[in-house]
């Protein structure tokens, strides 16, 4: 094989030759599954290059029509891709889950803004004091006892409370208490689809959707995005083309581009799914943030949409509580998920959360990380002037677009040596539309102000410089 070494890339030119042995039904589908087992088993690397159509098709006896079918097959599952001019690639091979974020900034000082964690507000002792109140009350006991049910009342209540001051009316009996956000937005999808179903989703989203569909076997289909959030016009087509009956969306601060949907076109895709039967799933983890936001899309939508929240971003990452409300003929599905994932969310963690909200601390400590992060962001806006930039004052996070040349792989490769993670966008990409070439930046995930200002001083360093280039080599 020759390998070929092009602006930082290795491509390597394969001789690869496949066995068919134990692949029956069609021949296409034979080679797709080849394929697929030497991708799996290490024999065919990330980015190397396969052999044309006709060579292929050459080496094992078949016609070029069958190859074409077979690389398409792949590429439908995510296996290649195909680039106009250079050829096809086995793919990169992005996981459905972020790797764990790494240790906070070490002694090399490296600073991860590749995940959307919260800073420890100044008053995180609430949460021990709020434990140890209840042990003082005499009430742990009930609390570390089994609970079969959607949750114990009061902290269905407490949830209910919480989505209220968000702007989404609740009663207890809608609400089930959850492990976090993500648990409720995996109860709400297993609920809602069935293995082979299509979910719509925004063609960038949260990493989270696709390693809940990855475990239920679920097909994704990305809708185009603009500043406003997923494009209508574009939901109700897809909705007509694909049949899917569930879209999961983030109109408020979407992760990652930040945008935030306005009210009327909240209503707009309300109507849409209304009209196609397709029930929403709102992911509203971040809906605490803006001062002046829209009504959750919930508000607007039909009954059998399902409304998803949590404290992770607003009080701790580790009080695995979270809320979602759904309507009453969905509740059995959804207990029967609860039970069958984790059984109950845990009565303890759900009572501290349940206390800070009806103290008033829980909002307390929002409206710290409301403050925090718009401190934060106008940190941003000096340190990248100047750059091609998607995001709001109050968001966590930041989508940086970047200049040609650099590429999305190969300057997050190069941040990191530099000592800042990122996410690139492939991380969030769903389906097979192309990826720009940006990243999410997670301005909260620093320990400080100061880290946030060293990491982004880095980042507009790079962005000032262009990649390294390579002579190709025989």
């Amino acid at each position: 094989m020759r390998i070929v070494t092009v602006n930082s890339y290795i491509v390597t030119m394969t001789t690869w030759h496949p066995s068919l042995e134990g692949h029956g039904g069609p021949r296409y589908i034979a080679i797709a599954e080849a394929l697929a087992e030497d991708i799996g088993a290490g024999r065919l690397a990330a980015r190397e290059r396969l052999p044309t159509h006709r060579e292929l098709a050459w080496r094992l006896g078949v016609t070029v029509g069958t190859v074409t079918r077979a690389y398409g097959e792949a590429e439908r599952r995510g296996l290649i891709a195909g680039e106009v001019g250079r050829g096809t690639f086995v793919r990169e091979r992005v996981p459905t889950d972020m790797p764990l974020p790494a240790k906070e900034e070490t002694e090399s000082g490296f600073v991860d803004l590749s995940f959307n964690l919260p800073p420890s507000p100044p008053d995180q002792q609430l949460v021990a004091d709020t434990v140890a109140e209840i042990g003082a009350d005499g009430q742990l006991g009930r609390f570390l006892a089994y609970d079969m049910g959607l949750g114990l009342a009061g902290h269905r209540a407490a949830g209910a409370h919480w989505m209220s001051e968000g702007g989404l009316a609740a009663t207890p009996d809608d609400v089930v208490v959850t492990a976090g956000a993500q648990h409720g937005m995996l109860l709400a999808v297993a609920a809602l689809a069935r293995p082979g179903d299509v979910v719509l989703t925004e063609e960038l989203t949260y990493y989270g959707i696709k390693s809940i569909a990855a475990l239920l076997e679920l097909r994704l289909h990305g809708l185009p995005l603009d500043e406003h959030g997923l494009l209508p016009e574009a939901l109700d087509a897809a909705c007509r083309a694909t049949g899917a009956k569930v879209l999961y969306c983030i109109p408020t601060l979407q992760n990652p581009t930040a945008s935030v949907m306005p009210a009327e076109r909240r209503r707009e895709v309300a109507r849409i799914c209304e009209r196609h039967d397709v029930a929403i799933v709102e992911d509203d983890v971040y809906g605490f943030l803006p001062e002046q936001a829209p009504a959750p899309l919930s508000s607007f939508a039909a009954a059998g949409s399902v409304y998803v929240t949590g404290l992770s971003k607003s009080v701790a990452p580790g009080l695995r509580i979270g809320y979602l409300r759904a309507d009453k003929r969905l509740l059995d599905a959804i207990g029967a998920g609860l039970r069958a994932s984790t059984l109950m969310a845990s009565p303890l963690m759900a009572e501290v959360a349940a206390r800070l909200i009806r103290s008033g601390q829980a909002r307390d400590m929002a409206l710290w990380q409301r403050a925090e992060a718009r401190a934060r962001q106008k940190i941003a806006a000096g340190a990248l002037a100047g750059a091609e930039v998607e995001t709001h004052p109050d968001a966590f996070h930041l989508w940086l677009k970047l200049p040609e040349p650099w590429r999305r792989e190969a300057f997050a490769a190069e941040a990191r040596a530099r000592g800042v993670g990122i996410a690139p966008a492939e991380v969030f990409a769903v389906g097979r539309q192309p990826v720009p070439h940006a990243a999410r930046v997670c301005l909260q995930a620093a320990r400080s102000r100061a880290q946030v200002d060293k990491a982004l001083a880095i980042l507009s360093d790079l962005l000032a410089s262009r990649p390294e280039s390579h002579f190709p080599l025989v």
